[in-house]
């Protein structure tokens, strides 16, 4: 009995993630091309494959679903340099970071482009609890890259400039793509673009850093 309880529990667990990811997925897609004030709970359902109840079960709102959204772009987004440390080397962690940035513009610009339309908007729907976490995890990576500079390992730079030039530059691949495609004869950015944009930051980044960029 034990056993089929625990079968049970595990297929229930997985049908559920599969439907988090799905709604989630579904609600990128709407959110951005609609924005927050034109998306309807409807059709993240409609684009998900679920009945409308389904995605009310999970997420009660649209402005749930939309700070799932949100707190899902910031968690893929932060993701490499989580982790980093004051031993680790900042040439390695910096060009990581800036690396899958940059990937992550290429393969969800959809994600990018609603974050970046909320903070055009003032965050108006952004939550405290999303707000005090973007600022609890900057200061704690604003803290490890004074520790570098404190150690000698890179140049004596302003911290806080260094993340937001990180951003801005990685970002506008995804924000601003088709003004890319526009400027480079009607032709997107591909895999080999990308690995090239790559090059040209960490190299222009990490030497303003008194760093080598990782090969």
């Amino acid at each position: 009995m034990l056993v089929q309880q625990n079968v049970k529990k595990n297929v229930k667990g997985s049908v559920r993630q599969a439907n988090h990811g799905k709604i989630i997925k579904a609600a990128v897609t709407v959110f951005a091309n609609k924005g927050y004030q034109g998306a309807t709970v409807q059709e993240v359902a409609e684009q998900a494959g679920l009945p409308k109840a389904n995605v009310l079960y999970y997420f009660k709102s649209k402005q749930g679903i939309y700070e799932a959204v949100l707190s899902d772009i910031l968690s893929l987004w932060n993701s490499s340099f989580d982790h980093a440390t004051p031993e680790d080397e900042p040439a390695e962690a910096l060009s990581r970071y800036i690396r899958e940035k940059l990937e992550i513009s290429r393969t969800n610009p959809e994600a990018s482009k609603i974050f970046a339309m909320e903070m055009i908007k003032g965050a108006e729907q952004l939550s405290d609890e999303i707000k005090a976490g973007m600022v609890s995890w900057f200061d704690a990576r604003i803290a490890i890259i004074r520790q570098w500079i404190k150690q000698g390992k890179m140049a004596d730079v302003d911290p806080t400039m260094l993340m937001f030039q990180i951003w801005a530059t990685t970002q506008h691949y995804a924000d601003f793509s088709a003004q890319i495609t526009i400027l480079k004869d009607g032709k997107a950015l591909n895999k080999r673009g990308f690995q090239e944009v790559g090059d040209y930051l960490c190299q222009s980044i990490l030497s303003s850093c008194g760093l080598t960029p990782e090969k």
